[in-house]
């Protein structure tokens, strides 16, 4: 029998390891439908997302104004894509939510009939999304130019806009994306509909505000 024990100083093959994948947020929400009973919060969320990076929470704070709420409330829904848009800019850590945000919550049933919306939609572009044609060298240095952009789009989405909330909010979901997977192609994509969605706002709003000062002007 030949000697098999190690010589000293000698290289030991180690196994390489895949890089670590979180699971994709629509497997996470369809858990999370399954397993929650009674209400959930928005900590549950939070917590279930735990592990992810900043570009997830974007994801789901943009899908959550693209349901069809009654008008107005991407007024106050709006709000967390800001929070979490300045914190990619600020190049924060971890993701912080008020703690009033943090208690707000849905019933099971709501939050089902949620998910069932939400995921067909979240596969079909985690299915589209892959690493290609990353223009940045550097992680953190994406994450806060997709943030500042995401910045701007919530603000949008914030602004009152019968029926002009979805598409802003979509093109930062598709950036959210394509930041957590690296493709440049969905990114630029991402990027110009929210540009597209700007100019439309602001070619609603600045109609309806010539509107008016005629109308008051007589």
């Amino acid at each position: 029998m030949f000697d098999q024990t190690p010589i000293a100083g000698a290289a030991v093959d180690t196994p390489v390891l895949p890089p670590y994948r979180p699971r994709p947020l629509s497997v996470v929400l369809r858990e999370l439908a399954a397993r929650e009973q009674g209400d959930v919060t928005v900590r549950c969320i939070r917590n279930a997302l735990a592990d992810r990076s900043f570009a997830t929470f974007l994801v789901f704070t943009c899908v959550i104004n693209m349901l069809p709420f009654p008008p107005g409330s991407t007024v106050v829904l709006g709000v967390p894509i800001v929070l979490v848009a300045l914190q990619m800019v600020a190049a924060r850590d971890t993701v912080w939510l008020p703690e009033f945000f943090l208690k707000r919550s849905m019933s099971h049933e709501s939050f089902g009939r949620m998910t069932r919306r939400v995921i067909p939609l979240l596969e079909k572009l985690e299915t589209w999304i892959r690493p290609r044609r990353w223009p940045f060298s550097s992680h953190r240095a994406a994450e806060r130019i997709v943030g500042l952009y995401a910045l701007i789009l919530g603000v949008a989405v914030i602004i009152p806009v019968p029926f002009g909330n979805w598409l802003p909010a979509f093109a930062c979901a598709i950036c959210g994306l394509a930041l957590s997977e690296r493709d440049g192609r969905w990114l630029w994509i991402g990027i110009i509909i929210g540009a597209i969605s700007i100019l439309v706002i602001f070619t609603v709003v600045f109609t309806a505000g010539a509107f008016a000062l005629h109308w008051m002007g007589g």
